[in-house]
Formats: structure tokens, C-alpha cells, sequence
């Protein structure tokens, strides 16, 4: 439930948005009515925008360096050792001492804040790993002296960029198939819903788990099997919308004047069914993410070495004597979980038929009242 009851005051003209249609402006008066709706976007944006620029934040190479008098951007290029007296043409490891006593010596580096990626391995760490936080540290090391501030930042990017590769890829398969159902009715709609009722019921964790396993960890090919499964939720919306809308008079009228079916679909009858699916989006978003989650934890998910809050769970249970591993991916999870759910709800009523009629008749009455 939302947490407000949304209440929309009229908007003066300088507020006006005349690139937005009447009931689109509405729909963003009553979502930045809804409070927590509205604050668990920014805030999500604002995560998701320093989560971007990652590689600036937590990096084990200097942002920018000089040497000898030349310029150097680690962070972009790959130098050759051999550029800061080394001996060998491999990459630069910028950690090793040889390096960074010659870079000090002949120049200067600018390091980002947190000097480890999520893959290094700190071997300077007094003591056993997992460490605790500290100011070497923030959230502490995971069991191999990784740190876990870094892995959380790289882990939310990869999360949400693999969970809106699949909500999009879900959105365009569900619309197509129940779009095609709902639109043509019939034979089609009745071959379709058993099909889809047969696929739903198989157990889809399982499967994911057992397709998993028999492939090579990779990204795409997780992203390509959880694509099997992750649009069911959304076409039963789609179906109902399209089956509502092709009696529709001026969708009858379309058809009369003999316009294609795909141009009735596409322009006329798609922009009805979009309503309901936008509501469903956050939703659909979570739900890619704890499936994500699950997998990684399970160790089906991406492959090993990757930033993954899953994995980072999993080592919260397997390091008990280490609670802030547990805390870290407890807290990771349910922020952005909660924030996409907020966002969703504030949708949801952005779109419920009521909240625009009582948006306008509100509008209407402060207009009137106004000199």
C-alpha cells in the first residue's frame, strides 16, 4: 500500500509542461504527491549514477599519473611495465612495491578513494581474512581479502544493469505473445494459454539451476536462460489489456476502414495495454534481481570472481564469526529492494483510473476557486 493517499494541487502556469499531455501530467502530479515514492527514485538514481562511476571510486590503478615528465591514464589505458622501468612488456600492476617506489620517485599519482577493485587481493592485511572494517577498509575484506565495499559498489551496477537487460527483454517478449493472444482471441488465445499454463508449471528455480550448471558461467547465457521463464508474469496483463481494448469501437472502426492488424496492434491498442505494463515494471525489476541473488548464492549465477551480492551472502553464512559480511549484504539487498518496491507502489497509483479522476476533479475545483 502506498503510504500516502495522493492529493494534487493545481499547477500555476511557470509549472506547466506543455510537451506532456493532460493525463501525463496528472500521472506525475499524483507520483510526486506520494512522497516515498517519489524520494526512492532520486535515491535509487543517485545510487545507481555512483555505482556508474565505480572505476573512480574503488580502483586498484591511479586515476591519473605522470612519469618522467609524460602523462599517463591508468585507469583507461593498459602501460606496458616496461614504461616505468620495469622489465617485463606485461601489464602494469601498480600495486606491486618496485612500481610505486619508481612512480613516487620520477612522479606522482592520483589514486581514487578506495584503492582496491573488487577483484584485488590486499596481501599487506595484518591478520586473518575476513578482516573487520577499518580505515584501510570500510566494510571489512571477505574471506579471500577482497574488499567488501568495493564488491557492494561493483555488485549494485551489475545487478541493476543485468536486471533492466532482462525487465526489457521480458517487457518485449511478454507484450508480443500476449499481445498476439489478446489481440486475435480464439483458437490462438486458447493454443497459447495452455502452452504458457504448461510452461509456468514447471519448476522454474530448478530449471534454472540444472541449465546453469550444464553451460560454462557466463553472463549472456544466465541472462538468455532466465529469459525463458522471467516474461510469464507479465503476458497474462498484456492478454487482458488487448482482450479489453480490440472491442473497443475505434479499434472496430480500424478494422473496418481495413487497416492492418500489426498497425491496429502497434498504434492503437499497444498504448492501452503499456499502462498496465509500466505499473508492473518495478516489480518485474525486483523480481530480476532476488533471482539473481538466489542463483549467486546457490553458485549457479555468474561466474566465480564476479562482483556479486549473491556470493557476498553466501560468505556472510559460511563466515559467521565475521557479521558485518551478513550485515553488509543484508543491508545492500534491502535498500535497493525496498526502494524499487516504493517506486512500483507510487506507480501503481500514478495509474489506478481513480487517483486521475480524483486528481482532475481536484484540479477542476482549484481552478475554479482561483481570481
Amino acid at each position: 500500500m502506498s503510504d500516502v493517499t495522493p492529493t494534487v494541487s493545481a499547477e500555476t502556469p511557470g509549472q506547466r509542461r506543455p510537451w506532456l499531455s493532460p493525463i501525463a501530467r496528472r500521472r506525475l502530479q499524483i507520483f510526486r504527491a506520494s512522497r516515498r515514492a517519489h524520494v526512492s527514485l532520486w535515491l535509487f538514481t543517485l545510487l545507481f549514477a555512483v555505482s556508474l562511476g565505480a572505476e573512480l571510486i574503488a580502483n586498484d590503478k591511479p586515476l591519473v599519473m605522470q612519469y618522467q615528465g609524460d602523462w599517463y591514464v591508468p585507469l583507461l589505458v593498459d602501460y606496458p611495465e616496461t614504461d616505468f622501468g620495469g622489465f617485463l612488456p606485461t601489464t602494469t600492476d601498480y600495486r606491486d612495491p618496485f612500481v610505486r617506489k619508481q612512480i613516487e620517485r620520477h612522479g606522482w599519482a592520483l589514486w581514487p578513494p578506495v584503492p582496491f577493485s573488487y577483484q584485488t587481493l590486499d596481501r599487506d592485511i595484518q591478520g586473518p581474512v575476513p578482516s573487520p572494517p577499518s580505515l584501510r577498509h570500510w566494510l571489512g575484506t571477505d574471506d579471500q581479502g577482497r574488499d567488501v565495499f568495493a564488491r557492494v559498489l561493483y555488485g549494485f551496477r551489475l545487478s541493476v544493469a543485468f536486471a533492466l537487460a532482462l525487465t526489457v527483454g521480458s517487457i518485449v517478449l511478454g507484450v508480443l505473445i500476449g499481445g498476439v493472444q489478446g489481440y486475435y482471441g480464439g483458437k490462438v488465445d486458447l493454443f497459447g494459454q495452455r502452452l504458457i499454463e504448461i510452461w509456468s508449471g514447471l519448476p522454474v528455480l530448478f530449471l534454472l539451476i540444472i541449465l546453469a550448471s550444464l553451460v560454462e558461467p557466463n553472463v549472456w547465457w544466465l541472462l538468455g536462460i532466465m529469459l525463458l521463464f522471467s516474461w510469464l508474469g507479465l503476458v497474462d496483463i498484456v492478454r487482458a489489456e488487448f482482450l479489453r481494448a480490440r472491442n473497443l469501437e475505434y479499434v472496430r472502426a480500424a478494422r473496418a476502414l481495413g487497416l492492418p492488424s500489426r498497425l491496429i496492434m502497434w498504434r492503437h491498442v499497444l498504448p492501452n495495454a503499456m499502462v498496465a505494463t509500466l505499473t508492473f515494471i518495478p516489480f518485474l525489476f525486483t523480481g530480476a534481481i532476488t533471482t539473481l541473488t538466489a542463483l549467486d548464492f546457490l553458485g549457479f549465477g555468474l561466474p566465480p570472481g564476479s562482483p556479486s551480492l549473491g556470493e557476498l551472502v553466501a560468505q556472510g553464512k559460511n563466515n559467521l564469526q565475521a557479521p558485518w559480511l551478513g550485515i553488509t549484504a543484508f543491508l545492500s539487498l534491502s535498500v535497493m529492494l525496498s526502494l524499487l518496491v516504493f517506486i512500483g507502489e507510487g506507480l501503481r497509483d500514478s495509474f489506478d483510473p481513480r487517483h486521475i479522476v480524483g486528481a482532475s476533479a481536484a484540479t477542476a475545483s482549484s481552478t475554479r476557486a482561483l481570481p
